[in-house]
Order: structure tokens, then C-alpha cells, then sequence
């Protein structure tokens, strides 16, 4: 079959025609759902591409941001996503992967900036305005971010709840993505955690990616849950919402790799360690599934992922295999709350494996 696999590893890739998971057997129903759910995505297919970078154009900078929400803002000014402005060109890693490239300038060449910083449009220029900043994860404001905080042309007291809901409807449907958008806020996570470009891997001698999970990331030093309280505390996610986080960010973790296989054209360091991330996130999610079994879509995800070979050439297989993933983390998301996967509390990272320490709320200048 051409597994991809490195000399002196075990053979990390199941048989692609095998639908069966260690551990547990899904019944006919689920092995039926994903073999028909893989039928349709090959007929008609389901547009789930990897997330975009923002457009430059429609970038305000993270000072419109700041302007009301100032505790947010002072916790983004003390994590490495903003510090990542001034120091990570200064880095001798990232000057030598820079010269493998072929890069001039670290702050101009987009293979670095859609990553590493925010981009706007300047004087019909794109220009580094930040670090990785608000619209990088909440998307390109420029189109919502009157719309967001107008309160229909009212005040948070005189707008009612149906004027409030209609609000929000709009401003997500011109592009924001807020905090309950768990899928949408992963993906942009992913999208760079898991390094999107072969050649800065097996050129550049970049890292494939870092060791990110949702949970431990998320409510470290990037958490700013100011807003709720009135800037009284930076609030830990509650049980219900680690379950998602955790739940969601392994599913993206795996669509995520399963798109990078197949885009991948080389049997090198990139194809080898994005197999890998895709074998570590189908057993995560196995056992999830037997910890929470009230919610099949796990365990259809796990199977779906099975559905195309880990191996190079494969492309359209793994593409399919990875908007059938998309698609029920989607379903998920739409379903489910977490309030009843008390199962997966055993398996999500406790607070001493949060990365880094979050800003505790307080007065702002």
C-alpha cells in the first residue's frame, strides 16, 4: 500500500479499507453512516479547505480592538503571540531557516507572515502592523466591527434580546468568529500550529509543528475571558467547554494532518511526522469515543479517517477523508454543548499542563 513510514518505526498507518477501531467495534449503523457520509463527499464533495489568512484589506489592527476591550488587550501584550513581532526575526532558528529559503526579509515574505504576524493594508501597501493578534483568530474586522459593538443603534440596555441575536447573526455572517464558533476559532489555531508549508520543513528545517492541544493552550497565557465579568477576572473555561475545546481541537488536529498528507509530494520529514500527528489524533479520539459514547460522531470520525490511505498520491482521498472529519465536527458543534460528555474529563489536560501563565485581570491604565 506504500505506508508512509520511517526506517526503524513501527508501521503508524491502518489499513485503509479496514473500518474497524482497537478497542470497541462500531455497529452496522455507524460503519453504514460513514460509508454512505464517504459516498456523498465523493459525489458531490464539501468545501472545507484549511483557514485562510486574513485579508490585509480588511484588517483594522488590534488597537480598534483595545479600544473597549482594554483587559483583553493587556493579556495579549504579555504572550509570545505578541512579542513574536520584535523577536522571532531576531531568533538565530529563524534566520537560518530564512536563509535555507532564500528570504530577504523575514517581515516581508508571506510564507513567514501569515503565521508569525498581521498583516494591513497600508497606502495600498501590506504592511506588519503585529504579532499574531485579534484577527487572526477572530477574523478581518473591518466589515463587522461597527456592527458588533452598535448595539443596533441602540444601548446593551435599551436593545432587545431579538435585536441583540439579529446582531450578532450579522456581524458573524459579514465574517466575525466568536468564541462559541469552536470550529472556526480551532482551525485558525491549527492552521499554523500544524505548519501548513512542505518546504519549510523539509527545506527550511522548520518544526512540523508544535505540541498544540486546544485545552492546554487556549487557557494558558493566551486565555483573556475578561469580557463577561466586566474585567473583574480572566475566567478558566468551565467543564463543559474543556470537553469541546478538547473534543474539537483533536478532530481539526487530525483533518488538519490528513489534508497535509495529501498535499505533501515528498516522502521526507513533512509526510512522516504529519502521519504521525494523524495516528496519535485517531487513537485521542478512539478513546474518547469509548469515554463518551453518547456521542457517535466521534467514533464515525475515527472511522471516517480510515477511509483513505496515509500515503502520498493520495490526494483526493484524503481530502475526502478529511471534509468527512470537517463535516462532523461541524455536527458536533451544532449538537453538542459538553454538558454530557462528563466521560472525557479523564483524558483532558488539568491546569498544571496549561501553556504558560494567563494575566489576571485588573486595573488598566
Amino acid at each position: 500500500m506504500g505506508w508512509l513510514k520511517q526506517e526503524g518505526e513501527v508501521n503508524i498507518v491502518l489499513n485503509a479499507h479496514s473500518f474497524r477501531l482497537i478497542g470497541f467495534g462500531p455497529s452496522a449503523p455507524v460503519r453504514f453512516s460513514v460509508l454512505c457520509l464517504y459516498g456523498w463527499l465523493m459525489l458531490f464533495g464539501f468545501a472545507a479547505d484549511g483557514a485562510a489568512a486574513p485579508d490585509p484589506a480588511k484588517i483594522v489592527g488590534a488597537n480598534a480592538c483595545a479600544e473597549c476591550h482594554k483587559q483583553e488587550a493587556e493579556a495579549w501584550k504579555a504572550t509570545r503571540h505578541f512579542k513574536t513581532f520584535s523577536e522571532m526575526p531576531r531568533k538565530a532558528p529563524a534566520k537560518q531557516i530564512s536563509e535555507k529559503m532564500g528570504l530577504r526579509r523575514i517581515k516581508s515574505e508571506s510564507v513567514c507572515l501569515n503565521c508569525h504576524f498581521t498583516v494591513q493594508q497600508k497606502n495600498n501597501k501590506p504592511e506588519v502592523v503585529s504579532g499574531i493578534s485579534c484577527e487572526s483568530c477572530h477574523g478581518a474586522a473591518q466589515d463587522w466591527i461597527k456592527v458588533h459593538s452598535g448595539f443596533s443603534g441602540k444601548t446593551a440596555k435599551t436593545e432587545s434580546k431579538a435585536e441583540e441575536d439579529a446582531r450578532w447573526k450579522l456581524a458573524e455572517s459579514k465574517g466575525m468568529i466568536r468564541r462559541h464558533s469552536l470550529y472556526q476559532l480551532a482551525r485558525n489555531c491549527y492552521s499554523c500550529h500544524v505548519v501548513p508549508q512542505e518546504g519549510l520543513v523539509n527545506k527550511g528545517g522548520h518544526k512540523p509543528g508544535s505540541s498544540f492541544e486546544l485545552v492546554s493552550w487556549s487557557q494558558g497565557e493566551v486565555r483573556h475571558n475578561t469580557w463577561y465579568s466586566q474585567g473583574k477576572e480572566n475566567v478558566v473555561a468551565d467543564a463543559a467547554r474543556k470537553r469541546m475545546l478538547y473534543l474539537v481541537g483533536l478532530g481539526v488536529e487530525l483533518e488538519t494532518g490528513l489534508r497535509a498528507i495529501g498535499k505533501a509530494a515528498a516522502r521526507k520529514t513533512y509526510a512522516f511526522e504529519m502521519a504521525k500527528r494523524v495516528d496519535r489524533a485517531r487513537k485521542q479520539l478512539a478513546a474518547a469515543a469509548i469515554a463518551a459514547p453518547d456521542v457517535p460522531e466521534i467514533a464515525e470520525m475515527v472511522e471516517f479517517s480510515h477511509s483513505a490511505g496515509l500515503k502520498l498520491k493520495n490526494d483526493q482521498n484524503l481530502t475526502v477523508a478529511a471534509d468527512g472529519v470537517s463535516k462532523l465536527l461541524v455536527s458536533i458543534t451544532e449538537k453538542y454543548d459538553g454538558s454530557t460528555m462528563a466521560g472525557l474529563d479523564g483524558l483532558i489536560p488539568k491546569s498544571d499542563k496549561f501553556k504558560g501563565t494567563a494575566r489576571k485581570a485588573g486595573a488598566v491604565d
